[in-house]
């Protein structure tokens, strides 16, 4: 359309509109008024986004107006699709109805009972009273708990069971079972809580998130039995991976083993989150595995517990867009894990490459992990060296109420830190053999002060780069800090080391092989030297006594 000049008297209901032709773009120079250098700059400027035949200023103003109008209504209409997503998730949620509505759970006796709640960032026990209704007989059962059907009333609806919510009473079918087990079960799912916390901040992939538990003290019955209380979400349970490191490859997926592999660097070998299972990515029931093994109850293996984890993953993609280092494995060993690389080409994750570099603790913050864990959990949403959260999460194992997460977009300018962080992490992992011998080099006469000074910062850093998964990094890790402390104990401290000798010993025992074959005695070799390579006395000994021909402990019958 056209809009012929007017002139300032004219009100817009004197404008002629007619359908544009081609002439009115074909404006003869000799008909343009004069116009000086500049005005002529100018108005190429404003034409210079505009298709050819511009010329016409009616219809520059009329292009750029539109298309004015056309990014308004994007910027409309991408706000109404959310809300109308969000309008059709509650819709469908409410006409799915009650999955336990044929059950008739509102035909059972009305119990009052006293719930412990464990707060993992103040670490104490808060307790309340509630109503359910519960099955009197499992509906399903697992190696050591059966499982009931329970509705609890909510707080904001007195006499509605129909509004109740759905959970599963979990309690173990050993009737000796400690009362005191319950709560260190409890207290378990809620610290790997935090760790799925503390992985989420890293920008992975899909976000990890670890059931919210309770226990249920049933007062109205005799003995007040104890349960284990959790929501009950409809959908496929899988097992990812087990205490012991089996994989099931029917459902093999990435995050469940990268977030496992994640906690194993992130806490400095210090510990390993394994027991993977659940719905989706939100997971109950795990295990931590400690390098002491203390704590945690029986299924804390230690290092044991590790070496079963690492001889059975497969980095993959997500492990490497965290930068998380590939365990050392036998040539033969990676072959018989082939086909679980194979498996985890076909899945559907795709890392966006914003994903953060996983960064040890210091030495001091390794001591008490949790604590350490728990700090980066109040502070959530920082990532180290932002002026500005980037992501922020709301942990629910430190809330009495769910919160909604908020994820902002990334801006392009967001998008360059991110780049600039890793470019600088990167950077400061080359410098440190340069920061070596730059301190062999000094001058005598180099302030003793300022040289403390660079000695601490250094000892910092080298305290704070990722603990990998590999030999060869835990070397070169061990050789940084020997330089800095002469005193320190040059083995038996790696733990790395010790997960290589308990493979060691595993091979010898057939734990990986059928009862009638032999055990890869090239791998248990290999094992056995990357231990002594970490400094295990124990390995050491062993090979030195096999180089010798002497009578040895490990692996007796390999001379």
């Amino acid at each position: 359309m056209v809009l012929f000049e007017r002139t300032a008297s004219e009100s817009s209901d004197d404008i002629d509109i007619r359908p544009l032709e081609l002439e009115d773009l074909r404006r003869r120079l000799d008909e343009r008024p004069v116009e000086g250098p500049m005005t002529v700059h100018k108005r190429h400027d404003e034409c210079q986004s505009l298709p050819n035949g511009c010329g016409n200023r009616f219809f520059s103003v009329v292009f750029r107006a539109g298309l004015k109008k056309r990014r308004e209504e994007k910027a409309v209409d991408k706000k109404l699709m959310a809300r109308m997503a969000w309008k059709n998730a509650v819709m469908k949620a409410r006409t799915l109805g009650d999955p336990w509505e044929k059950f008739h759970l509102d035909t059972y006796k009305t119990e009052k009972a006293k719930r412990h709640r464990y707060n993992a960032m103040r670490q104490n026990w808060v307790v309340d009273e509630v109503v359910v209704k519960m099955e009197n007989e499992p509906f399903n059962h697992g190696a050591m708990r059966e499982c009931f059907r329970m509705k609890k009333l909510s707080n904001f609806s007195k006499d509605d069971w129909m509004r109740a919510h759905n959970y599963v009473a979990k309690r173990y079918m050993d009737e000796d079972t400690h009362r005191e087990t319950y709560f260190d079960d409890v207290r378990l799912q809620m610290d790997a809580k935090l760790w799925g916390e503390e992985y989420n901040r890293h920008n992975p992939p899909k976000k990890v998130d670890i059931f919210q538990m309770a226990i249920l003290e049933m007062v109205e019955r005799e003995g007040s039995p104890l349960y284990h209380l959790e929501h009950f979400i409809e959908g496929q349970y899988v097992k990812y991976n087990s205490n012991s490191g089996f994989v099931l490859c029917e459902a093999i997926r990435m995050t469940p083993q990268a977030f496992s592999h994640f906690t194993f660097e992130k806490s400095g070998h210090e510990l390993i989150v394994v027991d993977i299972q659940g719905v989706g990515d939100l997971y109950t029931d795990p295990q931590i595995h400690t390098s002491h093994g203390n704590d945690y109850g029986d299924g804390n293996l230690g290092t044991r517990g590790m070496a079963l984890f690492l001889h059975s993953h497969q980095c993959n993609s997500i492990c490497e867009s965290l930068s998380l280092t590939p365990f050392d494995l036998a040539p033969s060993e990676i072959e018989v894990n082939k086909n679980i690389a194979n498996l985890q080409v076909s899945c559907k994750t795709v890392v966006r490459g914003t994903e953060e570099i996983v960064v040890t603790p210091t030495e001091e913050e390794k001591e008490h992990i949790q604590e350490y864990i728990r700090m980066r959990s109040l502070s959530s949403g920082y990532v180290s060296g932002d002026d500005k959260p980037r992501v922020k999460l709301t942990s629910i194992s430190s809330t009495d109420s769910l919160e909604s997460d908020d994820f902002p977009l990334m801006s392009e300018s967001e998008d360059s830190i991110v780049d600039s962080a890793r470019q600088e992490h990167r950077q400061r992992q080359l410098s440190y053999n340069a920061r070596v011998r730059l301190d062999s080099m000094t001058d005598s006469g180099t302030d003793t002060e300022t040289k403390e000074k660079d000695l601490l910062r250094f000892k910092s850093m080298v305290q704070r780069k990722a603990r990998p998964s590999h030999v060869l990094g835990e070397m070169e890790h061990r050789k940084l800090l020997e330089c800095l402390e002469e005193d320190r104990c040059k083995t038996g401290s790696s733990v790395l080391g010790q997960i290589h000798l308990d493979l060691a010993k595993y091979h010898e025992l057939n734990r990986f092989v059928k009862e009638s074959e032999s055990y890869d005695r090239e791998a248990a070799i290999f094992h056995l030297s990357q231990a002594a390579r970490c400094g295990i006395l124990e390995a050491i000994k062993t090979m030195a006594h096999l180089h010798l021909g002497l009578q040895h402990d490990i692996l007796p019958d390999i001379e």
